[in-house]
């Protein structure tokens, strides 16, 4: 059984500029469930300007030099360094109040996210050091003017202000699209929690994964931090929206115009529909889901229910449901395998709930909690524990404090509602959350609800039995998609997959000749000179291949006999191949070819039969058909080397390989084009110093 840690009082240090500055004297923190000294905190010494400094002239140049895909190799790597000593993180968590659960979360969930953008990068990204964006545009008739948007790196400081709640994935959400896209991180804790977070950078910079100045850390208070930034440094900001408000005018981040990305507190709602009857099983979904976001992590979530609404008629069977459910919530020292729910994070975090539920009395009434339960270990007045609590507020139209204050903590309230309208003006008057979710099985009521609050969330769930078993929860933000949300939630945008690489960057439209364009952008672009050889480029392996190189392929002549075999073999019978009359009357006034014989036909022109290097046919994308074949035309194909991705090696894999992407154009006996796509081959590549 766990036993709740008793360590000697902790010195977390700041680690700036390639050293670690430790200081005796400071703020002193203390645990969240017996009150003890746990920490002393202080950025005394530290000298701000030179930390921005170091990680623009040292941490920047370091990563920018590293392709997309070896930065991603790194982050894997750390992402398994961390998993390996995960165990010192959950002691350490135990401090802050929270349970095993609630640090499985913290910790596996911020580890997690760096196996996530690795893989991502790896699979999305090209093994560059900079992002080709969107498709070539033509800017010219005649072609030989065109343009496209890349991608390249800040070359400032990602300064990344988190909030005390999640300490180690709230740093390393950020960390992993930042790095990623080549910028480097100074990383501001929460002082609540700032010993995990230091604790994980210890490892993170012993391990010696990053390279040095990746990763910076300032425990303790800011100083003049924010004074010394420049225009090519970016902010991202987690906690209150009203902190968030004074930051983002701050004068040198208005003056320069530096990147301030929130993410805020809100007041995220869930809504019952008005089909759901007790006994349904989205009825206990609601309530489940409702009392596991008020007790997780002690409603210490920017992204908890903090206003459930619901059918007015179905409002005493969802307490008495929710009476039910929280009460087999047990309080205590989280170190206990009985207990369910920890402390606040601090006794002064305590107080500001209660003032807040103070506040809220006025236009609700306590309908659970009110009253201290058991306690199963800690202290109940130097800890931080504070029981669950609902409040119902009859007039929820009308009122303002639900709406306007947030309880932080395992609170919240009740809000009854006649129609779907009115149930969507309600989640509206949070004024921006950063998630909501809609619990029923009725699709049409789903589509009503979803479009009525889409405008004013930054991600929905949708509920029900269907995915019951496999939903990740209404409060659990995912790499794949957005987190952020509008208004009070701070208009921001984090993880999101690519979009939080992509955030990072600096978009800039380059334009030029075909030729030049190809040679930036190091990808084939259409009307740029090409390389011929006596080679056929399916004889050369994934390193003699080279962007550009070009097969121009013998002629074939369409009969009648290819279309009414080609539809004998595949069952393809479609008037516009094989009735005459039918086609006359058609679009195209004529009998032509399949389309797809077309491919097939042009895959004959250019492959090249015997084994060799180009081990498989990989995928096709951006068909298109421009213009009609009939009997009679006569095809050829280009087929060009448009970019070239290298594989990692899978485990049990012994063989390298690269996927080749082919641009192909079909042409007629007027050099017309009639069909476009590309082709990806897989194709074998010599081992090289990341297949080790």
């Amino acid at each position: 059984m766990t036993t709740f840690p008793t360590p000697d009082v902790l010195r977390p240090a700041s680690y700036v500029y390639g050293t670690w500055h430790a200081n005796p004297d400071g703020q002193t923190l203390y645990d969240a469930v017996y009150g003890r000294p746990v920490a002393v905190i202080s950025s005394e010494g530290v000298d701000f300007a030179e930390a921005l400094r170091y990680g623009r002239e040292v941490g920047g140049p370091a990563i920018r030099k590293l392709t997309f895909h070896t930065r991603a190799r790194m982050l894997r790597a750390l992402a398994t360094y961390l998993t390996e000593r995960k165990e010192d993180y959950y002691a350490l968590n135990l401090l802050t109040g929270a349970t095993r659960r609630d640090g499985w979360v913290d910790i596996e969930g911020g580890i997690g996210t760096l196996f996530s953008y690795a893989s991502l990068a790896r699979r999305e990204l090209p093994d560059e050091r900079f992002l080709p964006d969107g498709k070539v545009e033509r800017l010219g008739k005649g072609g030989t003017f065109v343009a496209r948007h890349l991608l390249v790196p800040r070359e400032g400081v990602a300064v990344q202000i988190n909030a005390y709640n999640f300490p180690v994935w709230g740093m390393l959400e950020k960390l992993a699209p930042a790095f990623l896209a080549g910028m480097p991180s100074l990383v501001k804790p929460a002082p609540q929690t700032a010993y995990l977070t230091e604790r994980v950078v210890r490892d993170i910079i012993a391990s010696g994964l990053l390279p040095e100045g990746a990763l910076q850390l300032v425990t303790g208070d800011p100083g003049d931090l924010l004074d010394h930034l420049e225009e090519q440094d970016m902010v991202a900001f987690t906690g209150s929206a009203a902190t968030a408000a004074k930051l983002k005018v701050h004068s040198t981040i208005v003056a320069r115009n530096v990147p301030f990305n929130t993410e805020a507190d809100s007041l995220n709602a869930s809504v019952l529909g008005l089909t759901v009857r007790p006994e349904d099983p989205e009825f206990a979904l609601f309530v489940r889901e409702v009392a596991r976001e008020m007790t997780g992590k002690a409603g210490q979530k920017c992204t908890a229910i903090r206003r459930a609404i619901v059918p007015r008629d179905r409002v005493e069977e969802v307490v008495a449901a929710l009476r039910q459910e929280l009460s087999k919530v047990t309080v205590g020292d989280p170190s206990r395998d009985d207990v369910r729910m920890g402390a606040l994070v601090s006794t002064e975090q305590r107080e500001r709930v209660r003032r807040t539920l103070d506040a809220l009395k006025a236009e609700t009434s306590i309908v659970i909690g009110g009253e201290e339960r058991e306690l199963l270990g800690g202290d109940r007045e130097k800890g931080a524990f504070l029981d669950p609590t609902l409040l119902l507020c009859e007039s929820p139209l009308t009122a303002r404090g639900p709406h306007e204050l947030e309880a932080f903590g395992p609170v919240a309230t009740l809000l009854p509602y006649d129609t779907l309208e009115e149930a969507v003006q309600l989640t509206r008057m949070g004024r921006g959350s950063l998630a909501g979710s809609i619990v029923t099985h009725d699709r049409a009521e789903a589509t009503d609800l979803v479009m009525g609050m889409a405008s004013t969330h930054g991600r929905l769930l949708v509920l029900n039995r269907e995915n019951a078993k496999e939903n990740t929860g209404h409060g659990s933000p995912l790499p794949q998609l957005k987190h952020g949300g509008p208004g009070r939630a701070g208009s921001g945008e984090e993880l999101g997959g690519l979009s939080g690489i992509k955030h990072h960057m600096n978009k800039v439209a380059v334009q030029a000749d075909p030729t030049t364009l190809a040679a930036i952008t190091r990808e084939h672009v259409v009307g740029a000179e090409v390389r011929e050889d006596a080679l056929h480029p399916f004889r050369k392996s994934f390193d003699e291949i080279q962007v550009g190189d070009s097969l121009l392929t013998h002629r074939r002549t369409v009969t009648e006999a290819d279309i009414v075999n080609f539809a004998g073999l595949t069952g393809d019978h479609f008037y516009a191949h094989v009735d005459e009359i039918g086609a006359k009357e058609g679009i195209f006034g004529k009998r032509v070819a399949h389309g797809y014989f077309l491919i097939s036909a042009a895959a004959g022109q250019f492959v090249s039969p015997a084994p060799g290097p180009v081990l498989a046919n990989y995928g096709l994308e951006n068909l298109r058909f421009v213009e009609p074949v009939g009997i009679g035309d006569t095809i050829r194909t280009r087929l060009t080397c448009k970019r070239k991705i290298r594989k990692d090696l899978r485990p049990g894999e012994t063989r390298p390989t690269g996927v080749v992407e082919w641009h192909a154009e079909i042409t007629n006996q007027r050099d017309e084009l009639v069909a476009t796509y590309d082709i990806l081959t897989l194709v074998e590549r010599a081992r090289d110093e990341a297949d080790a």
